[in-house]
């Protein structure tokens, strides 16, 4: 009996990982972007931690995106009609691959410009509170949530269009509910909101959302970014 080469796994793997380099468009991208961020990662002194949190996340969009091209190849394999379990098979593999993405800009953005500064309190107390940058991204993170939880559950409209709550009137006000937070001037913050009204108007004037959704995405932002900011942000 002629036995296997144990290095004959290694070679298979790395004929996966050309493969998916040389057919997958988004992976030759991603590719460059870990090359990129690397670089920056060194140009901006991140420390050793820093630098294994960054390549840790960028390699779990790898992974997501060579998972991805898997389950198209094994979907494509069984059937090459239309079947409704065969979409759902590959638009789950693909919002695999979004979150990831996901999750990685906003540990670079975290990473890059969140700073180190820690409030006096803090310092006293041995507690490391989290600074304005990581407070602003961390609703921005739970509002896209609820906002994905909220159409997905509404049973109307796509993900990106339509739904049972506007995405871009959330976004508009949750960027008002920010500007006022960081700034403390009712004017600049009151454009803010008069911009996001004009956001919400025009979906419906589109007839893209009612006026009940626009409401709900404005509502959704406004209690989830100043809760976060009443709470969890430092004063400044």
């Amino acid at each position: 009996m002629r036995l296997k080469n144990p290095l004959n796994g290694f070679k298979y793997a790395m004929d996966g990982v050309a493969h998916v380099f040389r057919t997958q468009r988004h992976m030759r991208f991603h590719f460059l972007v870990l090359i990129l961020v690397l670089l920056a990662g060194l140009v901006l002194n991140l420390n050793h931690l820093e630098m294994l949190i960054l390549l840790f996340t960028v390699t779990l969009v790898l992974l997501a995106e060579m998972f991805n091209t898997a389950v198209e190849a094994v979907v494509d394999l069984v059937t090459q009609q239309y079947h409704p379990l065969a979409k759902f098979a590959k638009d789950i593999a693909a919002g695999a691959v979004l979150i990831t993405v996901l999750n990685a800009l906003v540990v670079a953005f975290l990473l890059f410009f969140g700073g180190k500064e820690l409030p006096e309190l803090a310092k006293e107390l041995g507690v490391r509170q989290p600074n304005l940058l990581t407070v602003v991204a961390t609703a921005f993170v739970l509002l896209c949530v609820f906002v994905v939880m909220w159409k997905v559950t509404g049973g109307k409209g796509k993900l990106w269009r339509g739904g049972a709550a506007s995405a871009h009137t959330a976004l508009g006000f949750f960027l008002g509910v920010t500007i006022l937070f960081l700034s403390n001037n009712m004017v600049v913050a009151g454009l803010a909101f008069i911009m996001a009204a004009v956001i919400a108007q025009s979906r419906v004037e589109a007839r893209i959302h009612t006026v009940r959704e626009v409401i709900t995405g404005a509502l959704l932002a406004t209690v989830i970014s100043a809760t976060v900011y009443w709470f969890i942000a430092p004063h400044h």
